[in-house]
């Protein structure tokens, strides 16, 4: 294969032949209403015992609506000794990271919680991950941050129980061994990739879900229709190497039958679930089906790989301070839906199928293409949505120079997923095409 970027494992040694080998690890999962009344059973699941102390990480949102002490009662009435740090905040940085840090071990010391809860968006969800982590694990945030940007180093410890609450359904972090976090200082964002950042348990539970505004619903929503997605469509796991040491084997390791699965009935959910979950925020039958969509979302686009549309949003939200799935929403039509097509146009089609298009009639080719607009008028429909780069954010023809070298320079991780290969002219004229979907 040619290409500006090695599609091989991120592994420094690896096998001559092809991956023969795929696996899935997954927290374990507690889906429905009222999950989270059984939170005091997944502890003890877990081997928490009654009276042990407990993290939960949050923000001040879900403290003021309410959620926060439907937890945190429940959690103490069952005989757990409860505290709350709510300073998480929207695309947390590696600050805000420390900060937790701080706190813990102001409380706690070196030791620690006896668990951690992560609570809320996908932001507090990814600072309660990399809370526990470094804990498990000693030092800083940038100590497991790769290199040149951080230390580095290997996580080698999961630490104590860590439990993940999403309140928003797309993100998918409950269930990822990946945590996102901005370098302010450098303008870009970093993870900490690694199954040990892995939460050990995940309870989707959708009557948190009905106070999310419209405008959050969709954006979310969008994340989650946007991992599936990219996890459809990215290479198959076969096609990378094999690495020589089960443990290098990347997280993003690509499409198995199972990720194939997951990812078409995710797509299905979205389209079918999302105008009425954010036109009509107290259907609960509305809000389960696109919680169940980000679950399936993330086990697919997670697991086997997301891919240039969101090596694409980081440069954008460094740079703009946009939200996550607001900048996917804009950027999906012109990177997998757009550019990505040309690499398997019979699967766009299938794309284009479950998305609700007909394409009785058409071409392969054409109803590749249709994916692409069935797409748009989805979030035409759902009218809380951006047009476009230009509307987001302002962004105009003359900034996107520096967004495209971004993107080839510090998103090889992503880019390595992508089933074209991308060079900095390609990132270029797909940023041009994403600055207007629509008029």
């Amino acid at each position: 294969m040619t290409g500006g970027y090695d599609r091989t494992v991120s592994a420094d040694d690896h096998g001559l032949g092809p991956e023969t080998v795929w696996e899935i690890q997954l927290p374990a999962i507690r889906f429905g209403r009222n999950a989270v009344e059984e939170l005091d059973y997944q502890l003890g699941e877990l081997g928490v015992e009654a009276e042990a102390s407990g993290l939960i990480v949050t923000d001040e949102p879900m403290v003021q609506v309410g959620h926060v002490d439907r937890v945190s009662d429940h959690l103490e009435d069952a005989g757990y000794d409860i505290t709350v740090w709510d300073g998480a905040e929207p695309e947390p940085s590696i600050e805000t990271v420390d900060s937790c840090l701080e706190f813990v071990r102001e409380n706690e010391g070196e030791d620690g919680y006896d668990f951690y809860l992560g609570m809320g968006g996908g932001s507090s969800l990814d600072v309660a991950k990399g809370t526990r982590a470094v804990m498990a694990n000693g030092g800083e945030v940038l100590d497991y941050v790769a290199e040149p940007t951080g230390g580095g180093k290997a996580l080698t410890e999961s630490g104590d129980p860590l439990i993940l609450v999403p309140t928003t359904a797309g993100t998918g972090s409950e269930i990822s061994p990946v945590a996102i976090y901005a370098v302010e200082e450098k303008d870009i964002k970093e993870g900490i990739s690694s199954n040990h950042v892995r939460a050990d348990a995940a309870v989707l539970d959708p009557t948190l879900t009905t106070t999310m505004p419209a405008a959050v619903t969709a954006s979310t929503g969008m994340d989650a229709l946007a991992h599936a997605l990219e996890g459809y469509t990215t290479h198959a796991y076969d096609s990378f190497l094999r690495a020589e040491d089960p443990a290098q084997r990347p997280v993003y390791a690509g499409q198995t039958a199972v990720t194939e699965m997951y990812g078409q009935r995710a797509i299905e959910l979205v389209a079918n679930n999302l105008r009425t979950a954010v036109h009509n925020g107290e259907d609960v039958e509305a809000r389960g089906a696109m919680l169940k969509a980000s679950l399936f979302g993330a086990i697919c686009g997670l697991t086997a790989g997301v891919s240039l549309c969101h090596a694409m949003a980081y440069p954008v939200g460094n740079k703009y301070h946009t939200s996550h799935g607001e900048t996917i929403a804009v950027l999906t039509p012109a990177t997998t839906l757009g550019y990505n097509v040309a690499s398997d146009p019979e699967r766009f089609a299938e794309i284009a199928a479950l998305l609700g298009a007909d394409t009785d009639g058409m071409s392969t080719r054409d109803a590749a293409d249709e994916a692409r607009r069935e797409y748009v008028r989805l979030q035409q429909d759902l009218n809380v949505i951006p047009s476009g780069l230009a509307e987001l954010a302002g962004v105009s023809e003359d900034e996107i120079d520096w967004l495209a070298t971004q993107t080839v320079e510090t998103q090889q991780r992503l880019l390595r997923c992508n089933p074209r290969p991308v060079a900095k002219d390609d990132a270029l004229e797909v940023f041009r095409e994403a600055l207007h979907n629509w008029e």
